[in-house]
């Protein structure tokens, strides 16, 4: 157990204490980490005075408008990681291809993938958005990995994290032993552990979905969303709440806070234009089930654990059914029957 209160810098030098052969790299790398996260708050406060909302004028490799903040948080994080020896290469679901570092560059032994700015279309309207990131072993003796080389379960993570840029900014972090959540105390410009050990209620009321998409899911998550609307009047007999931000970092901290299921589950429109999900594999389900796991949550696309799934590419997308234990078993349970 830590002391709330202190910095996310000291609770990760007791992280590494723990681990005889830790060397500190893992350390410098999150502080890294924070460090670009703290750049991208302070951008992410100021908006329109510095003119970084709107349209970038280009897509990502996914055909998607860039915005502008996207192409600008990507650069952050990327001149954040890539100078201090800690990473072999970075992934960024707003770059095409895996991004190796100069060759002057000192070369560490990890793997980060990371969302640089999810739900950045909410910038415009001045609601929550995030930065989502992973962390991989990076493979030995291998100057320029691959994408190859990214594509690993998400079982084989070494941490994940979010961070949420709201009317606070909190760090989300799990390395695999529990989740913890540090706040950004502005005056003092440190990250400070505020909630530790964060467990998911088992149960829920509420739930989070693109209510517009109905008409194309698949039957499984028709009857159970059936089921929520239908209240104390149905086979439930009990009301549910649903909300939606389009944003899976506040949709994410919402559940980690109180509880509650987040779908974006396969439908026939994503089929039929040869999609396998909306959400990507390795920038935000694994990332995202990884801290839901650790915080005593469940994570599948609806017919199958997301964390056991064997990446084919870069950009692979996925379905993602999320969040309180009990609720999302039973949804898994609909597609299984």
């Amino acid at each position: 157990m830590y002391k709330i209160g202190i910095t996310l810098t000291q609770y990760i030098i007791e992280e590494q204490r723990k681990t005889a052969q830790a060397s500190g790299e893992f350390t410098a790398l999150l502080n890294d980490i924070s460090v670009a996260c703290k750049k991208i708050s302070s951008l992410t406060r100021k908006g329109d005075l510095i003119g970084i909302l709107g349209s970038a004028g280009s897509a990502n490799v996914q055909g998607e408008e860039q915005k502008k903040m996207d192409v600008i948080t990507n650069e952050v994080f990327i001149e954040a990681l890539q100078n201090n020896g800690h990473v072999a290469a970075l992934a960024s679901e707003e770059m095409d291809e895996v991004y190796n570092l100069p060759e002057d560059r000192v070369r560490g032994n990890y793997l980060v993938t990371f969302d640089p700015l999810d739900g950045s279309s909410n910038m415009d309207v001045n609601v929550s958005v995030g930065t989502i990131f992973s962390i991989l072993h990076a493979p030995e003796g291998i100057l320029n990995p691959t994408a190859e080389d990214f594509c690993k379960e998400g079982t084989q993570q070494v941490a994940a994290g979010y961070c949420l840029y709201g009317p606070a900014t909190i760090l989300v972090l799990t390395t695999g032993h529990g989740v913890t959540m540090f706040t950004l105390d502005r005056d003092s410009g440190s990250f400070i552990l505020t909630r530790e050990n964060v467990q998911i209620p088992a149960d829920t009321r509420e739930f989070a979905i693109n209510m517009s998409n109905q008409r194309f899911w698949e039957a499984p998550v028709q009857r159970y969303i059936a089921e929520c609307v239908a209240g104390k009047e149905g086979v439930r007999g009990v009301d549910f709440n649903m909300r939606w931000v389009a944003s899976m970092v506040a949709e994410v901290h919402r559940i980690l806070t109180r509880g509650g299921i987040f779908m974006y589950p396969l439908d026939s429109k994503m089929q039929k234009s040869g999609k396998e999900g909306k959400l990507r594999l390795l920038y935000e389900a694994n990332p995202m089930s990884m801290i839901i796991e650790q915080a005593g949550g469940m994570s599948v696309t609806g017919y199958e654990r997301i964390l056991d799934m064997k990446p084919h590419s870069l950009h692979q997308r996925v379905p993602v059914i999320l969040g309180s234990k009990n609720e999302v078993e039973r949804v898994y349970s609909y597609h299984k029957a």
